[in-house]
């Protein structure tokens, strides 16, 4: 079974959010929601989340993937979060999948982890590293295990892809089919 991290920063994009976990739910991964303190999650259009657990609790089990929704101030929060960098790096280090969408790039930017990829973000969220990147205006860019997504409006496809990336095209069809995309 597929262990996928999701940590919840207050400030977080719920539609982002809430897209990743459901579609990755779906596709029969195992999803843990953690918020980055023990309270529920104001995300940035004012919508509250109980994630599942705490980031603390939620660092005693290992993952096959971590992803980072996006939205302010919540990326960076989670860019911020030395916890959250270091499980970035250490995932990365074991060749496991790292993804982010909208402003959420950042914090893999500032874990080492975007440098010499081709990579997308919500425009503007990425400047400080424009040099060191390949940046793409595309809705979501594969790089080896490193994943990144535009926005809320390409949610969909970023969680789509990341079940394809990790379970194969026949699950990305099978959860894609009944959500009657076009």
């Amino acid at each position: 079974m597929t262990q996928v991290l999701v940590p919840l920063a207050q400030g977080c994009e719920e539609l982002e959010a809430v897209t990743i976990i459901d579609l990755l739910r779906r596709a029969g991964m195992t999803v843990v929601s953690a918020g980055l303190d023990q309270h529920p999650v104001k995300a940035s259009r004012g919508t509250v989340f109980l994630p599942d657990t705490t980031l603390e609790e939620a660092l005693n089990y290992d993952y096959d993937m971590i992803v980072l929704p996006g939205g302010m101030p919540g990326a960076n929060h989670l860019r911020d979060d030395a916890r959250v960098q270091d499980l970035l790096k250490k995932m990365a280090r074991q060749g496991k999948y790292t993804a982010a969408i909208c402003a959420a790039p950042k914090a893999l930017a500032r874990a080492g982890l975007l440098t010499g990829k081709r990579v997308t973000s919500f425009p503007g969220s990425l400047d400080e590293v424009l040099d060191s990147v390949q940046y793409l205006e595309q809705a979501v860019v594969i790089d080896g295990k490193v994943i990144t997504s535009r926005g809320p409006g390409t949610a969909m496809e970023f969680a789509l892809v990341l079940i394809e990336q990790v379970l194969g095209r026949q699950k990305r069809m099978e959860v894609e089919a009944p959500l009657q995309r076009m």
